[in-house]
């Protein structure tokens, strides 16, 4: 059964704040003769560890080590890529061949995690509302108690209440003392427990055990941080009761102001409200009365807390340094085996072999770009959306699949996976020399555009209904053939208007289930633009269907693609404007674009995804090049063939569309409700024979 990383995290948190624990009072017993406030800051560093994972102090090393790294070649999206693979969305010509391992069984949401997550935040609320509802009785009090005109360095408030003398705030403290307390104690006792609480305000100690109390409410169920509270409530009084000694006032006094107290008043509810009561009292009046005030540190003692705060901040600070620095080694080429722009080709083996091979080459600053070929499937290549090394570290990201390696020593080899859909393969690739690099087909001539003006339809068109074991729609349409498998005439109509299937209405049953094979080629010279391709769907629609329609507006759900606070993560296109853009899909869960607009974009995820209007209100202008993956849900690709991928769930999943836009596009989808266009068939028949 897997668990998600942040369960490892928690547990190695856990018990390397467990271990620092008894570390601490090794330290505290060794300095047991010395300062009490040294002990306190000891056992207040053990409280602030469970606050502070060694994690922390190591990825703040790694970020000061990489601030004197020479940079490593970033992720560069490619300048053109003129063909997208798709396997659902009729938006590109080619649909490559899917490769996918057999699907794993899913693994199961942890019960026993969504139990403990239940109990752990039950467990710190109750001890958050017991801290409030003290807390709320005595600033009551507070807030009821008159000003006393008593020299002390704050404000001296009286209260009749029987709770003990003490620092009630952290931002502005008052000492709140309890109504005829004068009547109980000399003018001398008074004077030293009021010394006793203005020691408490120097030293911040509200502060501090106010800190404790949030480890005590986030970690609640750990023993240790409960002993902790004891031993920095005990070390707090032996300060305080140090320095009142130090500051002249008599022992025997002060300890019997402080016997008294005990005797009339209850202890403070609050460990952030400091007392004087606090501590073992009978150890704290034995040290008063032979004034033992601890000994001052030695060379030897202050040596001891340099080491340990070395052991517990620098240690894991310079693993990060040293971490940082293996990293930019294994970042720079060592040799000229280190150099990945090569030929690699290798073999991926599925029912059938199939040969891959990735060129890479290295510009001028540095960054590096890939082709992919499978040249097994069909001619030409595709350009690498990004290419990463990083170390050893090989990654290529494809709009439809992922491939990462490991480059070995030598320089000749990677051993990695390929990644197209939820399942990997492994493929190592090799070298290529000139010996042993495959030929590689080259793709037909490519046909020039059609006249931008020019109003083609099809000059041969053959109709025939589809075979029972074909799954499509699939589109292809490159140079001057058009062909479609398995569309239905709902199909048809949405890839030629732009429709959603919402938008088409009083269509019959056969216009949504009857599926048909078109091949096509056009009249006229040149080859037509996605545009020129879609009116001539729509003529050849009317002819052979005899379809007769018009448009009504509809209130429908729609989305809005809009910009997410952060700011747009995109990358501006470096392609020709006027150049030929790739817009598609791959596996589901993976969408690619180049030289794209944002309109472009949010049709694509309209019809591909989402089966539901996307309206782009961004306000970005051009063109631009992007990768989205994420996780999909049932309710997605329902428009594109009605193509259901099989769900997993595992800690390194991708998150779900919506998150994915605005952490890896910087772009927001926003339901709501907006009329839009709805095609009403008002006659339509079968279509005519060949």
């Amino acid at each position: 059964m897997m668990y998600p990383n942040w369960v490892s995290a928690l547990a190695d948190h856990l018990w390397q704040s467990t271990v620092f624990v008894p570390a601490a009072w090794l330290l505290a017993f060794t300095l047991r003769n010395n300062q009490a406030r040294i002990r306190y800051w000891v056992w207040l560093s053990a409280s602030l560890k469970f606050l502070m994972p060694f994690s922390v102090l190591v990825e703040a090393g790694r970020r000061i080590g990489s601030a004197f790294a020479v940079p490593v070649a970033q992720p560069a999206v490619s300048f053109a890529m003129e063909q997208m693979v798709q396997v659902t969305q009729p938006f590109r010509h080619t649909s490559p061949i899917i490769v996918e391992a057999p699907a794993a069984a899913a693994h199961p949401v942890h019960l026993l995690t969504i139990v403990l997550l239940a109990v752990w935040t039950v467990g710190s609320l109750g001890v958050a509302l017991a801290w409030a509802r003290r807390w709320w009785h005595i600033r009551a009090a507070v807030l009821k108690a008159p000003l006393q005109t008593v020299d002390a360095a704050i404000p001296v408030l009286t209260s009749p209440s029987l709770l003990e003398p003490g620092i009630f705030g952290i931002m502005r403290p008052v000492l709140l003392l309890p109504d005829g307390i004068a009547n109980r104690l000399t003018q001398a006792q008074l004077s030293a427990i009021i010394a006793h609480e203005m020691c408490h305000v120097r030293r911040r100690d509200n502060l501090t055990l106010a800190l404790h109390m949030a480890v005590e409410t986030l970690f609640w169920f750990h023993p240790l941080v409960w002993w902790i509270r004891t031993r920095l409530i005990e070390e707090r009084e032996r300060a305080c009761d140090e320095a009142v000694l130090q500051s002249g006032s008599e022992a025997e006094v002060y300890a019997e102001g402080i016997l008294s107290v005990c005797k009339a008043y209850v202890e403070s509810p609050l460990p952030c409200l400091s007392g004087v009561t606090g501590g073992s009292l009978k150890e704290r009046i034995v040290r008063i009365m032979t004034e033992q005030t601890g000994r001052r540190l030695d060379l030897s003692r202050k040596l001891l807390l340099s080491v340990a705060a070395v052991i517990a901040v620098v240690v894991p600070v310079t693993f990060g340094l040293v971490h940082a620095a293996q990293v930019r080694a294994q970042s720079a080429p060592a040799s000229p085996a280190r150099n990945i722009a090569a030929t690699w080709q290798g073999t991926l083996h599925t029912d059938r072999d199939l040969r891959f091979v990735f060129k890479i080459t290295e510009a001028s600053d540095g960054t590096l770009r890939a082709t992919f070929y499978n040249i097994d499937a069909e001619p030409g290549g595709i350009p690498v959306i990004s290419t990463t090394l990083n170390g050893s570290l090989l990654k290529l990201d494809l709009p439809f699949g992922t491939y990462e390696g490991t480059l070995s020593a030598d320089g000749n080899s990677i051993t990695g996976t390929w990644r197209q859909g939820p399942n990997p393969l492994p493929l190592n690739l090799a070298r290529a020399t000139h010996a042993t690099e495959w030929t590689i087909p080259q793709p037909p001539p490519r046909v020039a555009p059609m006249a931008g003006d020019a109003n083609p339809a099809f000059e041969v068109a053959t109709i025939k209904p589809t075979r029972p074991d074909e799954h499509g729609p699939r589109y292809d349409f490159r140079g001057r053939r058009f062909s479609v498998i398995h569309a239905s005439l709902s199909d048809l109509l949405k890839f030629s208007y732009g429709l959603q299937q919402s938008q088409i209405a009083k269509a019959q049953d056969w216009v949504n289930s009857e599926s048909y094979d078109i091949s096509a080629e056009p009249d006229g010279e040149g080859e037509p633009s996605i545009k020129q391709w879609q009116s001539m769907v729509k003529k050849m629609i009317a002819d052979r269907f005899q379809l007769k329609f018009h448009f009504e507006k509809q209130e429908q759900s729609v989305y809005v693609l809009t910009v997410a606070k952060t700011g747009p993560k995109l990358t501006r296109s470096e392609s020709d404007p006027n150049a030929p853009g790739g817009l598609g899909f791959g596996p589901p869960g993976n969408f690619g674009a180049t030289n794209q607009t944002m309109a472009d974009v949010a049709e694509a995820l309209g019809q591909g995804v989402l089966n539901r209007p996307v309206e782009d209100q961004t306000g970005l202008t051009g063109r631009f090049d992007l990768k989205l993956t994420w996780t999909p849900d049932e309710s997605q690709f329902g428009g594109a063939g009605g193509y259901r991928p099989a769900s997993t769930e595992s800690a390194d999943a991708p998150p779900d569309l919506f998150t994915a836009m605005q952490e890896q596009l910087g772009l927001k989808l926003v339901s709501t409700k907006a009329p839009v266009d709805v095609l009403v068939i008002d006659h339509v028949e079968k279509p005519s024979a060949n």
